[in-house]
């Protein structure tokens, strides 16, 4: 836990020193502030992987906070993303007078998506969501001259204050109920106890709560405008960072009820049937959103909606695998398949992140170079731009599926998961969603590589952008024809989430 404390103190200094340029350094020197961050974030994420040689659960400041592997696992993927950000950021905003308070914003995100990663109490969680999500809702705002971004940093912050709102009234529905706010002691107790509609109501508005974060339908509405409207450097963040964190939260949470607990009396209402139809809800609304989308930032925004609803096939899996296990004492196979649905969806949260962020950098410098965000103007861009065009092609390919790419495991292991079983319906929903989405995709790579331009003017891409691009391209190749030892981590993962 010690290692862990030394990655929160690193990013709570960045977080507290970097601002502090904005004032101590003349305007043509605020540029390092983006450094310190990258330097910054690069220590806490080899500390976090340290950790991760030996993640034994071990907690700390009265267990406010527990090293495990889910922990490990969600701070290495939101850190990494946080880091891709700060260095395609180092020439997206280098010409910003206010570079500074970017890069402290960004910094106190980092923090509190690593802070949510390892809570184990659900105030320390509502601390670390808000110290996460208040500094994105002025991220989104930062090109103050741009309407479109003051508009998506206000829907976004209402949007955030009402989910902010529910998600504090479940938990002080849950601490009145159970008598504490330690998540693993008040799980246990809920088992204790018989049927409640109170129990019922705080677990429905967690899933409101976490849902408004994971761009769950029908909690997605802010995320089009958001993403379109904000700097596409946050809408990076906000996609493949906070995003994840949302998914954190909820694992450990809502799963680690639903390994005691049955939401109703009524079979037809379980937790597994509820995450199930928001998982082809949000899946096939998406996708089909997606398809009809002119705008790069927005069609990238509802397929990011789409692979939320592939993610939850796996809580599926978890949910009803637990709930059988603990009222149908049909432990082998489905507890079985309860794992291999939970280790694909923790593959597909890296992956996704990796994916989209990758997606997203590729929008990010188009926007720059072109000053252009429509799909049109991503015409002929493998002459102009080949290695964000590239990048484009390889993560829209991983996005839908395709091997050898890495996308291609983690959803195998999601359909393969509840293919077997009474929800055999959501892997075909999943795997025609997916065949549905190479639609788009496919549309916007031969508009890369077949269509005209404009203008046949080659551009040169800036070196941070190329040097994440590397790094994110090496690893959807790399993840995909070498899966097995992530696999292995976050099937590891997975015991953490209600330790018996």
């Amino acid at each position: 836990m010690d290692l862990i404390f030394a990655a929160v103190v690193v990013l709570s200094a960045s977080s507290l020193g970097i601002p502090l340029f904005q004032v101590a350094a003349k305007r043509e020197k605020r540029w390092i502030s983006g450094y310190v961050l990258v330097v910054a974030l690069l220590s806490a994420l080899a500390i976090v992987a340290f950790n991760s040689v030996a993640p034994q659960p071990d907690p700390a400041f009265k267990n406010l906070l527990i090293s495990d592997s889910l922990g490990n696992f969600f701070a290495i993927v939101t850190v990494t993303v946080a880091l891709f950000v700060a260095v395609a950021s180092l020439e997206a905003i280098r010409k910003s007078d206010n570079a500074p308070i970017y890069y402290g914003l960004l910094s106190f995100t980092a923090l509190g998506m690593l802070l949510l990663s390892f809570t184990q109490d659900l105030l320390m969680l509502f601390v670390s969501w808000e110290l996460m999500s208040l500094p994105t809702y002025v991220l989104a705002g930062f090109d103050k001259k741009r309407v479109q971004s003051n508009e998506a940093s206000v829907k976004y912050a209402i949007l955030g204050a009402m989910s902010s709102a529910i998600l504090l009234y479940a938990i002080s529905l849950t601490y009145g109920l159970t008598g504490t706010t330690q998540i693993i002691p008040a799980v246990r107790y809920i088992a204790t106890q018989p049927f409640s509609l109170a129990t019922s109501i705080a677990i429905l508005l967690f899933v409101a709560g976490f849902g408004f974060k994971m761009s769950i339908v029908p909690f997605h509405m802010w995320i089009p405008d958001a993403y379109e409207g904000a700097p596409t450097t946050v809408s990076t963040l906000l996609a493949a960072a906070t995003k994840k964190a949302g998914f954190v939260a909820a694992i450990r949470v809502l799963l680690a009820v639903t390994t005691v607990y049955v939401v109703t009396q009524n079979p037809i209402f379980t937790m597994a049937n509820i995450l199930a139809v928001l998982a082809l809800l949000t899946m096939t609304l998406g996708n089909v959103a997606a398809l009809t989308q002119k705008s790069m930032t927005r069609l990238l925004a509802y397929s990011s909606i789409a692979q939320a609803g592939y993610i939850l096939v796996g809580f599926v899996a978890y949910a009803y695998g637990q709930q059988t296990n603990a009222f149908s004492q049909q432990t082998n196979a489905y507890f079985t398949e309860a794992t291999i649905g939970m280790t694909g969806a923790l593959f597909h949260i890296l992956n996704h992140a990796i994916m989209k962020g990758a997606a997203f950098l590729v929008a990010a410098l188009v926007l720059l170079e072109l000053k252009r965000g429509d799909v049109q103007a991503y015409s002929g861009l493998g002459r102009r731009m080949p290695v964000a065009a590239f990048t484009m092609t390889v993560a829209f390919l991983a996005l839908a599926g395709v091997p050898p790419l890495n996308g291609f495991w983690s959803k195998l292991l999601l359909f393969l998961s509840v293919i077997n079983g009474p929800f055999a319906w959501l892997a075909v929903a999943g795997i025609v969603n997916s065949a549905f989405s190479l639609g788009y995709y496919a549309w916007v790579i031969k508009r890369i590589y077949i269509d005209e331009s404009e203008s046949n003017e080659k551009i040169k891409e800036p070196i941070p952008f190329i040097v994440v691009f590397g790094v994110a391209v090496g690893l959807m190749i790399g993840l995909g024809l070498f899966p097995q030892q992530v696999i292995n981590f976050a099937s590891s993962a997975v015991p953490n989430i209600f330790p018996r």
